[in-house]
């Protein structure tokens, strides 16, 4: 990767983000030799400038951090890197350099739905209710959207709220598993809103 180190005396700024919660993590520095090696060895090292030398985030504490992504900027003098943390980021013992918990938001855990019902599609068990509504089909699937949708609009038009909460949540299963069914990803979905929003 060609990043300008000259411009700002030979060391640029490296951003660390979560790849999966997109929470950012911490700041380092990096000089051209903590590049490739972070690079060549899919772990973030840093140029410390404190200790004057090239600095694993993790030699000491094993919480690495392992490379998923190395973004540069449009000036070529800022990068940012996707990792999966292998344990709290901050020295501090905290998951993040700014002292937030490294969670993803509600709306994130759908990522982690969707990978929990893909892994029930691809490796099914007979103790599975997701894997059964794969086993039977399109049709089973999105007749049973169909009923969770009608009994959501009965709950609707009822004053518990707790009954109404459980049947969205019923409804949104169940047209995420014909999402998946259909081979589709939720991320296109939310693409086709965000299409609409900007006319």
């Amino acid at each position: 990767m060609q990043v300008d180190f000259e411009k700002q005396g030979g060391l640029i700024p490296a951003v660390i983000q979560d790849a999966k919660t997109e929470k950012v993590l911490m700041l380092g520095y990096m000089n051209q030799e903590a590049l490739e090696k972070t690079e060549r060895e899919g772990v973030v090292t840093f140029f410390s400038r404190s200790k004057q030398r090239l600095w694993t985030k993790g030699e000491t504490s094993d919480n690495f951090l392992h490379v998923v992504e190395i973004l540069k900027d449009c000036d070529e003098d800022t990068l940012l890197i996707k990792v999966n943390p292998a344990g709290p980021t901050c020295h501090t013992g905290a998951d993040t350099c700014w002292g937030e918990k490294n969670e993803p938001g509600q709306a994130g855990w759908l990522n982690h739905l969707k990978a929990v019902i893909r892994d029930r599609k691809n490796n099914p068990s007979e103790k599975s209710y997701t894997a059964s509504l794969f086993e039977k089909g399109t049709n089973k699937i999105a007749q049973k959207v169909g009923e969770e949708a009608v009994e959501l609009v009965i709950e609707a038009m009822d004053s518990n709220d707790e009954l109404f909460k459980g049947e969205a949540a019923d409804l949104l299963f169940h047209y995420l598993v014909l999402l998946e069914q259909r081979g589709l990803d939720f991320d296109e979905i939310i693409d086709v809103l965000r299409s609409r929003h900007s006319r």
